[in-house]
């Protein structure tokens, strides 16, 4: 990292917009959408313990890649702070520690997807309950998850772009543009995670999916590092300042 930081900060720039962007595309879906949407049918216990008990592999890996995307934000927030931190390094700690809180919220929250093929399963000290009843618990469980996405992860996932944005906008290495696409994505997922709190209804609402499309402004950072980097020169006067 020394030597990124002496010689050239675009290599920095553009592993932190892969990791954050194409590879989170690639990765993220699978481990936060494919459940909800494809196996999950809301409501409905046994077609849901049917789809997850036909498709226990997915459902597994969907677990893994939620892990290894975690374990991914844990490099990116800390390259991020090597690239951002020249800006201000009291705002570029305060978001690290925001994401560095989200991450094992997160992680520990499959937990919860772990327990579902264990309820469904035919061990022998499950069969004091119905099958009705298991069915029952693993969409229970889904529900614990999807909470915690929505409703507490997401709060540090909106508030660690909150001073991210501020440092690109502050920062003359970048352009102001995706700073200020990173406040509108920060603002989105505080909104979004509020709202689901207080409402049952909110996710069914036209105004859910209005906020919904301000967090894909969260995404033009990371292309935009990817394909355009920083201003080499501009970016090691401010690293000599900020010594």
């Amino acid at each position: 990292m020394n030597g990124l930081e002496t010689s050239n900060p675009n290599q920095l720039a553009r592993i932190v917009g892969f990791l954050y962007g194409p590879l989170m595309m690639v990765l993220g879906p699978l481990g936060i959408v494919y459940t909800p949407t494809v196996l999950v049918v809301p409501g409905d216990a046994l077609t849901t313990a049917h789809n997850i008990m036909e498709n226990t592999g997915i459902f597994r890996l969907c677990i893994l890649t939620a892990l290894i995307v975690q374990v991914t934000h844990l490099g990116i927030v800390l390259l991020l702070y090597k690239l951002l931190n020249p800006v201000n390094k009291n705002l570029a700690a305060l978001m690290v520690i925001f994401m560095l809180v989200s991450i094992p919220i997160t992680m520990l929250n499959e937990i919860n997807h772990l327990v579902i093929p264990l309820l469904l399963s035919d061990a022998s000290y499950l069969q004091v309950f119905s099958p009705e009843q298991l069915q029952a618990w693993a969409l229970v469980f889904h529900g614990l998850h999807e909470f915690v996405i929505n409703s507490i992860a997401s709060i540090f996932w909106g508030l660690w772009l909150l001073p991210m944005g501020y440092l690109v906008i502050k920062a003359d290495f970048i352009s102001r543009i995706p700073g200020i696409l990173l406040l509108v994505a920060g603002s989105g997922y505080l909104i979004d995670a509020i709202a689901k709190t207080l409402s049952s209804d909110y996710s069914a609402s036209l105004f859910a999916d209005l906020v919904s499309v301000l967090l894909f402004a969260e995404i033009v950072f990371p292309f935009w590092l990817l394909i355009r980097g920083v201003d080499v020169e501009k970016w090691r006067r401010a690293a000599r300042h900020a010594t």
